[in-house]
């Protein structure tokens, strides 16, 4: 299955949180790849704690295969490349972890027939080798997305099942964009629709992830006063009937990772060690991620018995 990770901001935690369900997929003993589609700013491999290609790769990027210029994108086995202790040791019954990262400096651009046709290429290749291939998209609706949009709507494709993950941050601001993104004009469902996607069905294959909320129950606001609990009480309240206004209300919620410190200050995996050992994160975060990661591909979260 191909899972496309998808933001109108930046910021959003699309990136850092796609890759933690990439993590949690692969312990959970599936082959997982990680494609770095944020052609802009391909920082994918910071997450995975990968030094050779923290601001991408300088060689066999995802950019110079999509023009042609390397008949074979890099691939990064996460496992025995990254500098995180924890995930050195790779650990028992866990499967495959394979970052593709974007070329250094190569910045967005758009791509023609035979770009779409590599593109095409390497999707097909890694559905077929791997059990989940997460896509990081560019913020916005960028090149990246009409990219993967008319990819999928190619008939070379018409059997290979994908599904969108739409991040955004529990704000005003954020809500508004996430929803533009996906339903205004020229957004997802239209784009895909001009690509010749039926609407319906890439409609049924798009959830929403809302990212960095803070839980008014939560111990980190425990010392607040009544009256900032009421007050976060009523923005919560608020931003729920404005998401259900905008088409994105709780029906379409894949899930919700709650504001995380660890986070916020570093963006990183969260291991069952920084929860349980380090105690640096909150058991709240992994479970959430943990469950994100399992409805990934549980049918009865995306509309179907």
């Amino acid at each position: 299955m191909l899972v496309f990770a998808a933001s109108d901001k930046g910021g959003t935690g699309r990136s850092v949180t796609s890759a933690n369900l990439a993590y949690q997929r692969a312990l959970a003993g599936d082959h997982v790849a990680y494609v770095d589609f944020d052609f802009g700013s391909p920082t994918a491999a910071a997450v995975f704690d990968v030094p050779s290609a923290m601001r991408g790769t300088e060689e066999r990027g995802l950019h110079s295969y999509l023009e042609g210029e390397t008949a074979e994108p890099v691939r990064i086995d996460v496992w025995r490349q990254t500098e995180h202790p924890l995930l050195r040791a790779r650990p028992n019954q866990s499967g495959r972890l394979v970052l593709f990262p974007g070329d250094a400096g190569g910045g967005e651009f758009a791509t023609g027939e035979e770009g779409l046709e590599r593109c095409i290429d390497l999707l097909l290749r890694l559905n077929g080798e791997f059990d989940l291939t997460v896509v990081d998209l560019s913020a916005g609706r960028s090149y990246a997305v009409d990219m993967v949009l008319a990819a999928t709507a190619h008939p070379r494709m018409r059997n290979v099942p994908f599904r969108w993950l739409v991040f955004h941050r529990w704000t005003r601001q954020h809500v508004i964009a996430a929803s533009g993104l996906v339903h205004k004009e020229h957004g997802i469902i239209g784009g895909g629709v001009e690509r010749g996607h039926d609407e319906d069905t890439l409609r049924a294959a798009i959830r929403f992830v809302r990212a960095a909320v803070p839980d008014p129950e939560s111990p980190l606001w425990s010392q607040g006063s009544p009256a900032q609990a009421a007050w976060m009480q009523a923005c919560d309240e608020a931003l729920r009937r404005l998401a259900a206004e905008h088409r994105i209300g709780d029906s379409v919620v894949l899930g919700v990772v709650p504001l995380e410190p660890i986070l916020q200050w570093r963006e990183q995996l969260i291991t069952e060690e920084d929860v349980l050992a380090t105690q640096i994160a909150n058991k709240e975060t992994l479970e959430a991620l943990e469950e994100i990661a399992r409805r990934l591909t549980d049918d009865s979260y995306w509309g179907r018995p």
